[in-house]
């Protein structure tokens, strides 16, 4: 039996179990053969593409290093008009930022051009991924100049989740320009919740 006729849309489900499952049961055999036919079968039909990349980056948040050999092919589906995958591939390439910084590094160009016209979900997993890379010595400056970029333009319902996932890779040669950015954005946030969490992680660094 393939991986393909495992699928949620294989067996009629709309729910999502039957994928979560068959990612424990990919991690736990650690079968690569199975992850190369899901990253084969992203060019399938759409049904088929969003079972194939929810597996992979159930697979990869579980086991990255099971989908670390195809950094390539996820950063193809940044461009998909196909929003279920473009996101998922993020989500994925998320996963393995930790297991392949350089080539994910090298691709920064093109996660940023897609975090910037795509969905909250790709823009999460997109400054998850320069969160991650601020965490590698090579690549803390330019990283967090970028993530300083998203910060600033980001939607004002996502600026405090930005900011505190932040803090870890704040240090003090950063230090100053983060807090300078995230004052620069507090009148325009209307939430008083959300300004206190902005307020809350700015005295967080600056005390």
């Amino acid at each position: 039996m393939s991986i393909i006729e495992k699928l949620a849309s294989s067996l009629n489900r709309k729910d999502e179990v039957i994928n979560q499952e068959l990612a424990k049961e990919i991690v736990l055999t650690k079968n690569k053969k199975a992850v190369k036919e899901l990253i084969e079968n992203l060019s399938n039909k759409k049904a088929i593409q969003n079972d194939c990349i929810k597996v992979l980056y159930e697979v990869g948040e579980q086991e990255s290093k099971l989908i670390a050999d195809y950094v390539n092919e996820f950063v193809e589906q940044l461009n998909s008009k196909n929003n279920r995958l473009q996101w998922g591939a993020m989500i994925a390439l998320g996963t393995i930022t930790n297991e392949r910084p350089k080539e994910i590094y090298a691709q920064l160009p093109t996660i940023i051009n897609a975090a910037d016209k795509g969905s909250v979900i790709t823009k999460d997993h997109a400054v998850n991924i320069l969160i991650k890379l601020c965490a590698v010595e090579d690549y803390t400056d330019s990283a967090f100049t970028l993530l300083i970029e998203q910060l600033l333009k980001s939607p004002t319902n996502q600026l405090p989740m930005y900011a505190e996932r932040t803090v870890p890779v704040v240090n003090e040669k950063n230090k100053a320009v983060f807090v300078k950015t995230l004052i620069s954005r507090l009148d325009e946030i209307e939430k008083e919740t959300k300004r206190k969490r902005i307020e809350k992680v700015i005295n967080k660094i600056t005390n």
